[in-house]
């Protein structure tokens, strides 16, 4: 249907009550585009969009139709009819949550509920304890207030893979929009067939993170102080759980401590902005702490700064990484339990350096394409071969990481435990966090790492990312910025191409629409259309012996790309 036929499909199929509301749309062509123009698509992260009216909106009836396909899809698998549910701190995230939990109950799925906010990783922790078929987070991660979410994961704890998310678009589609529930939540949970998580599964959760500490009592020693936001979001509660069991003094941002879906004080709450940190430094500039520390609003993410000479240096993703990663592994060498053919693993997008710190300890990187879902993939096939043991860490340049196999979702409470092991450590050392990263850079060169993000306008922006992708991949130049491109990566026909041999193999990954030029030893640039936004994104590595010969030779790459990106 067009956006006009939508429209009208909605003003005469609604409930009467919203008749007013869709009636005052009619005026406004744009915002019947915006509404209307599209229907929200189900893919391997769920669906997720800006609140309010209409098929491309999330609101109660695009969030139960959802609800019906994942119950559909269940009920015609030998998985447990059983489904998690949690939720964070966004306007609807409840309510959302309770629309899930009544349209899988009302089918026969056993749904267990989060009684109260609960970060991401906590939900996927969940979905594996309960033994569940399916498991929801009601949640958009870091996005802005106007927009929510509904995450979807496999009975492994992972978000949910393509195929499986294929079948359950297929059902959604082949569901009408206004079928009106058969009883309310509030009867199905007398009935049972909806239940509250117990408080003892938040406990267990918070122990096995404990139990993925490596030098806790050094923590304890060190007299770690820090400065904590939650950023209006779930973390609030675990993480000041874990600063207390393991002997942190914290100050709180309060301005940013209680759930607030307009994030009024941090209207974009990515951990991947510096930005995100703001209120962070002004406390900071008052209690002088040894490191800040921010989770997003489903406590997946995690962002940590460090006070250096009165100002503030934030760590990227990619250097709290390798942070943690040379920690985890230097570590593990010292107490001689690194296990033999131990593995880390990281995002394709994520730094070389990381390969090179693995490396640097005998352990073996594997690069999995973007998504936490594919790192969990890895940890499900060590779990099936009988040796999850052997997976160290796991992490992505978006602020994402895990230790353990507890969960197969980033987690920002385990990173932030292990934050504090690694700025203890230093401390111990005579460093901050800061010094720690320089160190690594000495001893394996300078990479420098930038994330460029081209936002894409209206209804058209699919074909204009479909449009670039084709471009970069027909029209790819022989060289960037006078350095010679060695070789392509296509992760669409799964092939890595040798431009100085002409050999080529396969890469040995699912299909994704990503591709790579590579620098030799100056870098590369990766191509992909972000999988949750309307963006392109390009990611840019220079590698120089100085930093001035890295920061340059960014510089030129990114002057260089110029050309090909979309007006």
């Amino acid at each position: 249907m067009d956006y006009q036929t939508q429209y009208r499909y909605w003003l005469e199929n609604a409930p009467v009550s919203y008749r007013d509301m869709l009636q005052a749309m009619e005026g406004s062509d744009l915002a019947l585009k915006g509404c209307f123009g599209a229907e929200l698509a189900f893919g391997t992260a769920g669906i997720r969009g800006i609140m309010g009216l209409g098929c491309n909106r999330l609101n109660e009836f695009t969030v139960r139709r959802t609800a019906q396909g994942i119950a559909k899809w269940l009920n015609g698998t030998d998985l447990p009819k059983v489904c998690a549910i949690g939720y964070d701190s966004r306007h609807n995230s409840r309510l959302y949550a309770e629309i899930c939990a009544a349209a899988l109950a009302e089918t026969g799925i056993l749904v267990h509920i989060y009684h109260e906010l609960a970060p991401t990783p906590m939900l996927s922790y969940a979905v594996r304890e309960l033994h569940c078929g399916v498991g929801i987070m009601v949640t958009a991660s870091h996005n802005a207030g106007v927009y929510n979410g509904i995450k979807c994961y496999g009975a492994d704890g992972c978000q949910m893979t393509d195929e499986p998310a294929a079948i359950v678009y297929r059902e959604i589609q082949n569901t009408p929009y206004f079928v009106l529930p058969e009883k309310s939540f509030d009867a199905l949970k007398t009935e049972g067939r909806i239940r509250d998580i117990p408080q003892s599964l938040w406990t267990a959760y918070c122990d096995r993170v404990m139990a993925e500490g490596l030098d806790l009592e050094r923590v304890k020693r060190s007299g770690l102080h820090v400065v904590y936001t939650p950023l209006c979001g779930t973390g609030n509660k675990p993480v000041r759980e874990l600063f207390r069991r393991i002997g942190v003094k914290a100050d709180i941002v309060s301005i940013q401590e209680k759930p607030d879906g307009d994030f009024k004080t941090c209207t974009y709450p990515n951990p991947e902005t510096d930005a995100a940190l703001d209120e962070s430094y002004k406390l900071a500039r008052t209690v002088h702490p040894d490191l800040i520390i921010g989770t997003d609003p489903d406590a997946d993410r995690v962002a940590v700064a460090v006070p250096v000479g009165g100002e503030f240096r934030k760590l990227s993703g990619n250097e709290l990484g390798c942070v943690l990663l040379d920690y985890i592994l230097r570590t593990r060498r010292e107490r001689a339990d690194l296990p033999p053919e131990a593995e880390a693993i990281k995002s394709i997008v994520s730094t070389p350096l990381a390969d090179r710190i693995a490396q640097h300890y005998n352990v073996k990187m594997f690069n999995v394409l973007t998504g936490f879902k594919y790192i969990g993939g890895e940890i499900l096939r060590l779990e099936e071969l009988g040796r999850e043991d052997r997976f160290v860490f796991g992490f992505e340049e978006s602020c994402g990481y895990l230790k353990g196999s507890y969960a197969r979702d980033k987690d920002a409470v385990v990173a932030t435990m292990l934050v504090c092991e690694a700025a203890a450590w230093a401390k111990g050392n005579g460093m901050n966090l800061a010094d720690y990263m320089d160190r690594l850079y000495e001893q394996f060169g300078c990479y420098a790492a930038y994330v460029q993000s081209v936002e894409l306008q209206g209804i058209t922006a699919n074909e204009v990312s479909k449009a670039f992708m084709t471009n970069i991949r027909e029209n790819s130049p022989a060289e960037v910025a006078g350095c010679k491109v060695t070789a392509t990566v296509d992760y669409l026909s799964g092939l890595r191409k040798c431009l100085e041999c002409g050999r080529e193999e396969e890469t040995g990954l699912p299909r994704s629409n990503v591709f790579i030029l590579e620098l030799g030893e100056k870098g590369k640039i990766i191509f992909r259309p972000s999988g949750t936004e309307p963006k392109i994104k390009l990611y840019y590595t220079a590698v120089g012996r100085t930093w001035d010969e890295a920061n340059a030779l960014m510089a030129q790459f990114k002057e260089a790309m110029t050309g090909f990106l979309p007006a």
